[in-house]
């Protein structure tokens, strides 16, 4: 039986929204003697809100992990999933040491190489080779040690014609080669990696994950491993990590973890008035957003999909021309569908303050996805938001085989019959 090379224990991490003082000295001096002298928890922080980022609440004080407890033993691949905004990228900072848990432990056996984002422990003015000898001295490895792995590095990242060259003038692709093949060759007994790993290309990431399959399956060693692409994470991991809301959801075999996650695929229903990142003169301004399959609480291929905005005009407004766009991508980010009031025939009344797009069929593939709005007035835009209507179209055997759709074989499904 594997012993644990890490063990996490009631970790929570905090972070404190707008004014990070108490207001006044006498306050600010309690805090510090009860929370760094005496060890104990924060008298003055606001708790009882869970990590939903969508939502404005009233406290200042934001829960990005709560509570997480799990044990991971030596040579496991573990994926760990979840939607924007559940607390991964987070987790795997607290693991590699980038910032530390406000309560909880976390237990490491073993030295730890992360790739968490792109440029991350590199020196931009010192070149590829120098920086391979500084993250390998970071990691505590002497310089015979990492002069005997430097070929194989140079030559696994595909870099060697610019490995003299500052790494500040590396594109962000060649970053991501060169910090991956860092981390993958220098002998670390656990390797975190983020999913930066989208950077690079299709050929690249390939060759990422055959090498870390083989660091795991090989080399016995441990492999952290978070990427929004669930094929590549049941491809290379056994063991999975479901987070909600900074919260674990579910744990156990990989399949089963990725099976619960697209199981939670519900209609999503966002108040869009709130959110602050958005363009246009706001002279029609979207205020609230649904996307789900009506008399269904899943979103499944092959079923009639609903996808409802509302807003507000400015009755100033002499309307002349209009146009609302809804654009559907996928997980990458990458646009896959596009819905336009200029491709249909009839004018839609824009005096109800509402619209609805209407998918008979649905072909989308089961996976998570996300829509951006847009709107424009006369040939001007007036609003647009980026990826704020997200939802998950549940797994499901679709056709009656028995068996589930490959993963990586497209977003789109096709109704067909081989006879």
């Amino acid at each position: 039986m594997s012993s644990p090379v890490i063990k996490v224990e009631n970790i929570s991490k905090t972070y404190q929204l707008g004014k990070i003082g108490t207001g006044t000295i006498s306050r600010d001096i309690e805090r510090f003697w009860i929370t760094k002298v005496m060890g104990k928890d924060d008298p003055f922080l606001k708790i009882g809100e869970v990590n939903d980022r969508s939502v404005k609440g009233q406290s200042d004080i934001v829960w990005s992990l709560r509570d997480i407890n799990f044990e991971i033993n030596k040579g496991d691949a573990v994926g760990i999933i979840g939607k924007n905004g559940a607390g991964k990228s987070t987790l795997l900072k607290l693991l590699s040491r980038v910032t530390g848990p406000t309560t909880g432990e976390i237990k490491v056996k073993g030295r730890i190489a992360s790739l968490l984002e792109v440029g991350t422990g590199f020196h931009p003015e010192l070149t590829g080779k120098e920086n391979i000898y500084l993250n390998g001295a970071i990691l505590g490895m002497r310089k015979k040690e990492i002069t005997r792995k430097l070929d194989e590095i140079i030559d696994f990242s595909g870099v060697e014609r610019y490995i003299d060259t500052p790494v500040k003038r590396y594109s962000s692709g060649m970053y991501v080669r060169l910090a991956f093949a860092v981390a993958a060759h220098l002998e670390s007994e656990i390797l975190i990696v983020d999913e930066v790993l989208a950077v690079g290309d299709a050929e690249f990431q390939k060759k990422c994950l055959g090498k870390m399959g083989d660091i795991s399956k090989g080399q016995g060693r441990t492999v952290l491993f978070v990427s929004h692409n669930l094929a590549s994470v049941q491809n290379l991991c056994s063991k999975g990590i479901m987070l909600e809301h900074g919260m674990v959801k579910a744990v156990g075999p990989i399949s089963e973890v990725v099976r619960t996650y697209l199981s939670n695929a519900r209609a999503e229903d966002v108040v869009l008035a709130d959110i602050q990142k958005r363009k246009g003169n706001g002279k029609l301004r979207f205020i609230h957003g649904y996307v789900g399959c009506e008399g269904s609480e899943t979103i499944e291929t092959f079923k009639s999909l609903t996808l409802k905005l509302d807003f507000i005009l400015d009755p100033t407004v002499l309307v002349s021309q209009r146009r609302i766009d809804i654009g559907i991508n996928n997980f990458m980010g990458d646009r896959i569908a596009w819905l336009s009031t200029s491709n249909i025939l009839e004018t839609f009344n824009i005096a109800n303050n509402q619209i609805t797009f209407t998918i008979e069929h649905l072909p989308l593939a089961p996976g998570d996805y996300s829509c951006t709005i847009y709107s424009e007035i006369n040939n001007e835009v007036t609003d647009w938001l980026i990826e704020v209507l997200p939802f998950t179209v549940a797994e499901k055997d679709y056709y009656g085989s028995g068996k589930l759709v490959p993963r990586n074989q497209g977003n789109i499904l096709l109704n067909y019959k081989a006879e």
